[in-house]
């Protein structure tokens, strides 16, 4: 099969190569990839910034396909099933944090593009705990960004509780969908984009933004709550500083910048930091289940599979609005 491989020390690339077809274990799953959607995290796996991946591995965590063949011992799910397969990829099963609910935080947990091969490819295997049945009403590429840009959004938005006035720094892939769920709920959407990036701040009032401007900028009410989706931890102050008291501030992402020290001021008054870790099974059926009922609408521009590179790089310089997709070149 064709697939796009990073390897560890080779610069900020993936490079194409023709690789073996891989064969699905006991439990899992073979898959033909329809589509993959390319996100932040895969800049930090090429970037350097996430230590440690297999070396070398086909990045990619936003997975759409069809099953071609099931493992010995898979019996959840069956060939011609169309499913998608996130970032958590594979978990213990019986240890504390499996056992609580919280199998985001397993210790032993490996993650899908990053100690397992991923999507950038025409084929992949998954373990079929950590494949999502895919609701009909979205084609292939419309989905692929629900299953990472979605569900951390998810997850970092059930942290923010209740909150009325909802800030989202760094309006991408996620911010996109999650401003939908958000005004679904019916909460205020601030949006926060690098100062003089006009295209974004109309891109955020088109979904629903009732005020956008610069992350420096103070927003025109208190928030009582921030989503932190951009990887700058100088944002962590700023969003603190815009928070009411009681506020409470979500760093959605893998990786940020360091956080610089601040004056205990702002966090004072009951707010609170937290950051979001991986995502579970719970978050992802309902998050599809909920991306239906809105229905949730994504921005995507699509690549083909041996554009990888360029698709980086137009992330890395936020060329886009929304979500880049890769195709694989074969059917």
């Amino acid at each position: 099969m064709r697939a796009m491989l990073f390897t560890q020390g080779s610069g900020p690339i993936v490079t194409a190569a023709d690789v073996p077809d891989p064969k699905p274990g006991p439990h899992e799953v073979l898959i033909r990839i329809h589509a993959c959607a390319v996100c932040r995290t895969d800049l930090h796996v090429v970037d350097g910034d996430l230590p440690n991946p297999k070396s070398p591995v086909v990045p990619g965590h936003e997975i759409v396909g069809t099953i071609v063949e099931t493992g010995s011992e898979a019996g959840k799910l069956s060939v011609g099933d169309r499913v998608g397969v996130p970032w958590l990829g594979w978990t213990c099963g019986v240890c504390a944090y499996c056992l609580s609910g919280r199998e985001n935080l397993c210790d032993r947990a490996r993650f899908t593009g990053y100690q397992i091969d991923g999507g950038y490819a025409e084929l992949t295997v998954a373990d079929e705990r950590f494949c999502f049945a895919l609701p009909d009403s979205y084609n292939d590429v419309a989905a692929a960004p629900l299953l990472c840009a979605g569900l951390i959004g998810y997850r970092a938005l059930r942290m923010a509780g209740d909150a009325k006035r909802l800030g989202l720094y760094g309006f991408g892939a996620a911010a996109h969908i999650i401003a939908q769920v958000a005004t679904h709920q019916g909460r205020e959407i601030y949006a926060f984009t690098r100062a003089g990036d006009l295209d974004t701040l109309a891109f955020a009032k088109r979904l629903g933004a009732v005020w956008a401007g610069a992350s420096e900028d103070k927003p025109p009410e208190p928030l009582d709550a921030a989503l932190i989706f951009a990887p700058v931890g100088s944002l962590v102050p700023a969003a603190l500083k815009a928070t009411a008291k009681g506020g409470i501030v979500v760093c959605a992402g893998i990786h940020m910048s360091d956080i610089p020290s601040f004056a205990y001021e702002i966090l004072w008054e009951e707010r609170s930091i937290r950051s979001v870790a991986n995502l579970t099974r719970r978050d992802a059926e309902e998050f599809l289940t909920l991306a239906a009922e809105i229905p949730i609408k994504t921005e995507t521009t699509t690549y083909p599979l041996d554009k990888a590179n360029a698709a980086l790089n137009d992330l890395r310089q936020g060329k886009f609005e929304g979500a880049a997709v890769l195709i694989p070149n074969s059917g």
